[in-house]
């Protein structure tokens, strides 16, 4: 006689879970950052279809508002679903075909996920080498083109792993078109927070995520292509390799026929429509002088207490703030001080800069006054709790 099975019967309990209480965090990491009120309330409006006409008109809207923040005439300019690796990934795979070969920096963690990206979609990597903490030099970038002659060229333009800002813009697009390559530039923390001009400076992919300077939660992330780069996709050999970030399939849904593709995230579009909102309110170039003012404030605050900036102030970028952690400090102590003791976040380094640096945001909704004395001040005691002397 066979033994009877036993149940588990734990299943069967329906889980004990209480209301959802997160911490309220003042987030002044390299991102999210912390989420403007009006953007919150967009979020509790009620849902549509994605196919209903009002949510169509929602759609135009944040194309529209999408090309004023990047300051551009493109048409192929939507907000793709998903993070800002979704856009990322949305422009190398498309623009990155087997027998492609694109050129990627070395300078920071993100051009490491570029070449990542690259070699999935099928193309071959080159580099361009700078060292952490330094902006790529026209000279080297020139260099790498005559050696390589690349199809497409990617570069960071903020970089989050070094804060460094990437200078001279105009001068690489110019090396890049001159050998007849397209250029990519990663502007996930620059987009509404530090200047950029895509059309000015003849970029032809641009890609962000919505959850730095913009002030909205992640799930609908910005993507910008000019009519030369578009034509390279829809020019393709075979389609990519992603089928959801197909940008071919896509042109269907965010393009004059509105068809059905993927239902889109409703709300987070809500999210960002209001986000681009209180760009166009403020103005960009206001947009960009706040952050660097505010930014200022914090750098200078920093240097009070001892601390040293990573990058020079050529290359400082004003919305992520790599600070140097000094001899004798434990980095992540700090961070648990911080968050334990004052609900503030900020972040430790990544890749070759992991426990030298902390990364201070100071972005978007998180790049007020008040925000920076609160950091300072909290920094302080955290510095003072680990027996650092200014």
């Amino acid at each position: 006689m066979s033994e009877t099975p036993q149940i588990d019967r734990s299943i069967e309990a329906a889980p004990a879970v209480d209301e959802l209480t997160p911490p309220d965090r003042t987030l002044m990491g390299p991102g999210p950052s912390d989420v403007h009120p009006r953007v919150l309330r967009a979020m509790s409006t009620p849902l549509v279809g994605h196919l209903d006409p009002a949510f169509i008109e929602i759609m135009d809207e944040v194309q529209e508002l999408l090309r004023y923040t990047f300051r551009t005439d493109n048409r192929w300019t939507i907000p793709v679903s998903g993070t800002g690796s979704a856009s990322m990934e949305a422009a190398i795979g498309n623009l990155v075909e087997p027998g492609d070969t694109m050129l990627v920096p070395t300078n920071g963690y993100f051009g490491g996920r570029m070449r990542s990206m690259a070699e999935r979609a099928g193309g071959t990597v080159v580099t361009v080498d700078a060292p952490w903490g330094e902006p790529l030099d026209p000279v080297d970038v020139e260099r790498a083109f005559d050696e390589h002659q690349p199809d497409v060229f990617g570069f960071v333009h903020a970089e989050t792993s070094t804060g460094v800002l990437q200078p001279n813009v105009p001068e690489l697009t110019d090396i890049a078109h001159a050998h007849d390559a397209l250029v990519v530039a990663d502007s996930v923390t620059s987009l509404g927070g530090v200047e950029l001009r895509v059309d000015d400076w003849d970029v032809d992919v641009a890609y962000a995520g919505p959850q730095k300077c913009l002030s909205c939660p992640p799930g609908a992330s910005p993507l910008t292509l000019n009519d030369r780069a578009m034509d390279k996709v829809l020019d393709r050999e075979e389609p990519p390799k992603s089928w959801y970030l197909d940008l071919t399939l896509l042109e269907g849904y965010w393009g004059d026929e509105r068809s059905y593709h993927h239902t889109a995230p409703i709300t987070n579009v809500y999210a960002l429509r209001e986000a681009l909102r209180l760009v166009a309110e403020e103005g960009i170039e206001a947009r960009w002088t706040r952050h660097r003012e505010v930014a200022g404030e914090l750098k200078s605050g920093l240097r009070e207490l001892g601390l040293e900036m990573n990058a020079p102030d050529e290359y400082w970028l004003p919305s992520l703030n790599a600070v140097r952690v000094p001899d004798g400090v434990d980095d992540a102590a700090v961070i648990d001080h911080l968050l334990a003791e004052y609900d503030l976040e900020i972040a430790s380094g990544l890749g070759d800069l992991a426990g030298d640096i902390w990364r201070i945001g100071c972005m978007g909704h998180s790049a007020r006054p008040k925000n920076v004395e609160y950091v300072l001040a909290a920094l302080e005691d955290a510095l003072a709790a680990q027996g650092h002397e200014e």
